[in-house]
């Protein structure tokens, strides 16, 4: 079978699809040969699945959640922003196509549940309620549970389900991350009888996420913009150079320094280092924070420092800045690729025509090059910078193993072969 996120093929005869599935379950639970091998997303659970050792006769719906701890985790979420957002794009479909539509936290417990009054009911019976945690090591391999572990959109069909109770539905999930941090929110999920199931349904399902994810940025930008209202007059009555940031380091407002898009996360007594103003203490207003240079932070306690850690044999691949948090920012191949050479290259850095040739092969890519670095530096703020392009100063990078990293050797660029190819 085809590797993919769609488990099924346009026009194919469903019935017959479930048959086989059905036989490849019973194959390799048996030890058997199978009649064709798994999808490699489905290979990849039911490995997982079995050393945690999960039953495929489960018999027992999985174990819920105390109501007032879902109502608790409801109130927490920032997907309790998108609902609106979440409900105008699924939840009709679900209950028009005989699906629920659920969403759950980064932890696989359903927190929200809503679709066909018929397919509920169903639902219930099979423990898929408000409150249960659905993720692999519970109830195997589903779409919600899978989707967390694979970090990527997951389409689940009928026998792919490890369990066997639950080999006549089918679901589809897609992760939902805080674009502002990177992380991981929870899941969106579309499930229903397993003869419902359509590849369509996976780009619905990623396109009701990208919707609200672009919601959650929208409401971010709104909070920076009351945030400025506060932060201008602040910086007008300071000597020097100073910005003003929100509970996250993403910044409002800055004097006398080069716009910053975002610095470490602050907090109260810690000094934290940026760019342009040198150590700083947080100072607590309204809505954020106020940095400026301050000379106790120099001889004090010592200024947090930031690291940035590239994590590239996940999918995706991924920055991870540690500072007074930690930050995730999942990567393209092509930001990797950037990120990898410009931490190569230390504070020497490299220009365009450089940063072309060794993604490239030639310096005939400087356009393209830019607005990816144009796109790279808004998500990673201050930690990259221009002129040349270069990991900024003082961030500790830590690199993984080239010569065993599969990014590496599938990557096209001459770049990353000739990093590889170095002596360790």
């Amino acid at each position: 079978m085809d590797e993919g996120v769609c488990a099924v093929r346009p026009g194919v005869d469903l019935g017959r699809h479930a048959r086989l599935l059905a036989r490849v379950h019973s194959a390799l639970l048996t030890g058997d040969r199978p009649p064709v091998p798994p999808r490699d997303l489905v290979g990849r659970s039911w490995t997982r699945v079995r050393s945690q050792g999960v039953s495929p006769d489960l018999g027992d719906p999985p174990a819920a959640v105390a109501l007032d701890e879902v109502e608790l985790r409801r109130q927490t979420s920032p997907l309790a922003r998108v609902l609106p957002e979440l409900r105008a794009s699924l939840t009709s479909v679900a209950e028009d196509a005989r699906h629920v539509m659920v969403i759950t936290d980064a932890q696989g417990v359903l927190l929200w549940r809503e679709g066909a009054p018929r397919v509920r009911h169903r639902a219930d019976a099979l423990g898929f309620i408000e409150g249960a945690r659905w993720s692999e090591g519970i109830v195997g391999t589903n779409a919600i549970g899978t989707a967390l572990v694979e970090g990527a959109p997951v389409q689940i069909f009928s026998a792919e389900h490890f369990v066997r109770s639950q080999h006549a539905w089918t679901c589809t999930a897609c992760p939902i991350h805080d674009p502002r941090t990177g992380e991981l929110l929870g899941v969106v999920d579309v499930s229903g009888p397993a003869e419902t199931v359509h590849p369509t349904t996976v780009a619905l399902v990623c396109t009701a996420v990208k919707l609200a994810e672009s919601s959650l940025w929208r409401q971010h930008e709104t909070r920076l913009d009351a945030l400025r209202t506060i932060g201008a007059p602040l910086l007008a009555g300071i000597n020097g150079p100073g910005l003003v940031v929100d509970d996250h380091g993403w910044v409002a407002a800055v004097a006398g320094m080069a716009p910053l898009d975002r610095v470490s996360v602050p907090r109260q007594g810690l000094p934290l280092a940026v760019h342009g103003v040198g150590p700083c203490q947080p100072e607590a207003v309204p809505g954020g924070w106020l940095l400026r240079a301050d000379a106790s932070a120099r001889s004090g306690s010592a200024t947090e420092r930031m690291r940035l850690r590239l994590e590239l044999d996940v999918r995706p691949a991924r920055a991870v800045v540690e500072g007074t948090n930690v930050w995730i920012h999942p990567l393209s191949t092509r930001h990797a690729e950037v990120l990898l050479l410009l931490a190569a290259a230390g504070q020497k850095g490299m220009n365009a025509a450089e940063l072309s040739r060794a993604l490239y092969g030639d310096g005939e890519h400087l356009v393209t090059l830019r607005a990816e670095l144009s796109r790279l530096r808004r998500t990673l703020g201050g930690l990259l910078q221009a002129r040349p392009y270069r990991i900024g100063p003082g961030i500790e990078v830590t690199l993984p193993d080239l010569l065993a990293s599969g990014f590496a050797a599938r990557s096209t660029a001459p770049g990353v072969h000739a990093l590889a190819a170095r002596p360790q």
